[in-house]
C-alpha cells in the first residue's frame, strides 16, 4: 500500500520496544507509516517519550497522559489524584512539544474500580486532564472501557471539541452521541479477528475515523506483541468493512488525523 499512514494511538515509550525500537520504527517507515502519536500512561514515560520524539523529529509525536489503570500489569488499580500530581507540572514545561492529552479517560472494567468511590477519582482525574488540554489548546487521546457512555457525556459537559475515542467499543447509538459532538474514532489491527466491530465501524463516517495500533497491545495475534507497521491491517480491515479501496481509507485517515491534530507536521 503506498501513501501516508499516520498511528494515532501507539505506546513507543513502552518496555516492550526497549531492546529493539530503532528496528521497530524502520519497520514501520517501510510500511509507509509517516506519524507516530505517542501517548504515555504515566509522569515515568514523559522524559522518555519526549527523548523519542527528539532522536525521531517530524515521526514521533508525543503526548502525554494519566492513564485511568496504574501500576504493572501484575497489579494494575484504579487511578488515585496522587498519581496525576507529579505529572501537572510536566504538561507546563513540555506544553510546545506535546501534540495532545493522552492516554486519558475511563475504565470502569468490574474487577479494576468496583466501587463509587474509584470510578469517582477516576473522573476526577480525567476531568482535571481535559481542563489541562483546553487550557493547553489540545485535543484528547482518550481511553472508554465500561464507560463510553460516561466519557462521551463528561468530554461534552468538559466543552471538549476536540477528541479521538480510541478502540471505541461502546455500543453505535453511543458512537451517534460522539460523532454529534464532533470527535473521532479509531480501531486497532485486533478488530480484524473477529466481526465484532463491524457494525460500528460501517457506521461512523470514515470522515471520523482515524487508525491505530495501540502497540505494543491489540495486534492481529492473541498475546504477540503489536508493532506501529500493522497499521496496514487496520487500514484492509475497515476498507473490506466499508466496501472501498485501502488507498481510500489511508488518505481520508490521514487528512482526518491532521485535521485533529494540528501540530502533527508529516
Amino acid at each position: 500500500m503506498d501513501g501516508r499512514l499516520v498511528d494515532s494511538h501507539c505506546h513507543m515509550s513502552a518496555d516492550e520496544f526497549a531492546q529493539d525500537l530503532n528496528d521497530v520504527i524502520e519497520r514501520a517507515k517501510q510500511a509507509g507509516v509517516k506519524a507516530l502519536i505517542a501517548v504515555t500512561e504515566g509522569p515515568s514515560e514523559f522524559e522518555r517519550v519526549i527523548q523519542l520524539s527528539k532522536i525521531h523529529p517530524r515521526l514521533v509525536f508525543p503526548c502525554f497522559g494519566i492513564h485511568p489503570l496504574q501500576g504493572s500489569e501484575q497489579a494494575l488499580h484504579s487511578v488515585r489524584t496522587q498519581d496525576l500530581e507529579p505529572a501537572l507540572p510536566l504538561f507546563q514545561t513540555y506544553r510546545d512539544h506535546i501534540v495532545a492529552v493522552g492516554e486519558i479517560g475511563l475504565d470502569f472494567t468490574p474487577w479494576f474500580a468496583p466501587t463509587v468511590l474509584e470510578r469517582d477519582e477516576q473522573l476526577m482525574v480525567f476531568k482535571k486532564q481535559l481542563e489541562i488540554s483546553k487550557e493547553l489548546e489540545l485535543p484528547v487521546n482518550v481511553h472508554s472501557r465500561s464507560a463510553a457512555k460516561v466519557t462521551i457525556a463528561t468530554m461534552k459537559e468538559q466543552g471538549i471539541r476536540h477528541a479521538l475515542l480510541h478502540n471505541f467499543a461502546g455500543k453505535p447509538s453511543v458512537a451517534m452521541e460522539g460523532l454529534q459532538a464532533g470527535y473521532y474514532f479509531s480501531f486497532p489491527p485486533a478488530v480484524s479477528r473477529n466481526d465484532q466491530r463491524t457494525k460500528l465501524i460501517k457506521q461512523i463516517p470514515l470522515e471520523r475515523i482515524c487508525l491505530e495500533t495501540d502497540s505494543p497491545a491489540l495486534g492481529p495475534e492473541k498475546h504477540v506483541r503489536n508493532e506501529p507497521k500493522n497499521i496496514t491491517i487496520s487500514c484492509e480491515y475497515i476498507a473490506k468493512v466499508k466496501g472501498i479501496s485501502a488507498e481510500i481509507v489511508a488518505e481520508v485517515t490521514t487528512q482526518n488525523a491532521l485535521c485533529l491534530f494540528p501540530k502533527l507536521k508529516l
